[in-house]
């Protein structure tokens, strides 16, 4: 028999944290734990995608391994690309927030994957297209925040060619590939070029 997933309850208010936690204490599949540490899917409800909302979210991460889950009564485009950016996997309307929903939600999200109203997806897709159109592009980045110049040069440094071999097959000068490897490495929070080469195969770009 599979073990009930972990769950904590992040809620400003112990009314709405009583009540998430009671409802879910009546369903088999999930089992309320006190500290967040020992959770693996934390729910965080809020009114509003606010200040105290993003911390609870980022907090929930610090406290272990949990993925995050927002119950949240009202949300807009930009508060939903925020909650995302923050560390949310999946997004459930606190007015449609029943013990079923609840629970295929923390299943989704213990499964490593998200789950969102259909009407937020879409908006959550308008405003990524929107922020590749208007911010990444321009500056010649794509989603992945790498320019096709420096996923050429990580994938050099991957088959094992030296920094003046990449800008000879690059038609670079050494300085303009050092650059890029420091623009790459800065810009990502990334130790060294080997790091930034895992980040390239783990997001699969090359």
């Amino acid at each position: 028999m599979t073990p009930p997933t972990a769950v904590h309850v992040y809620a400003n208010d112990p009314l709405s944290r009583a009540g998430v936690a009671a409802g879910l204490e009546e369903a088999s599949e999930v089992v309320v734990v006190d500290e967040e540490a020992d959770a693996s899917v934390a729910l965080v409800v809020a009114d509003d995608i606010d200040d105290d909302a993003l911390q609870a979210i980022r907090r929930a991460q610090r406290g272990g391994s949990a993925r995050v889950v927002l119950v949240v009564t009202r949300i807009d485009d930009g508060g939903l690309l925020t909650a995302v950016g923050a560390g949310a996997c999946g997004v459930v309307r606190r007015a449609e927030a029943t013990q079923n929903v609840l629970t295929g939600a923390v299943a989704v999200a213990a499964n490593g994957d998200g789950t969102l109203p259909t009407d937020l997806l879409g908006r959550l897709l308008s405003q990524v297209s929107r922020l590749q159109r208007q911010v990444l592009a321009p500056r010649g980045l794509g989603l992945h925040g790498l320019s096709d110049r420096e996923i050429d040069v990580l994938r050099l440094i991957a088959d094992g060619y030296q920094t003046d071999e990449i800008a000879r097959r690059l038609a670079y000068s050494e300085r303009t590939i050092k650059n890029v490897i420091h623009d790459i490495t800065s810009r990502l929070q990334l130790r060294n070029r080997s790091q930034a080469v895992a980040y390239a195969v783990r997001e699969g770009l090359i």
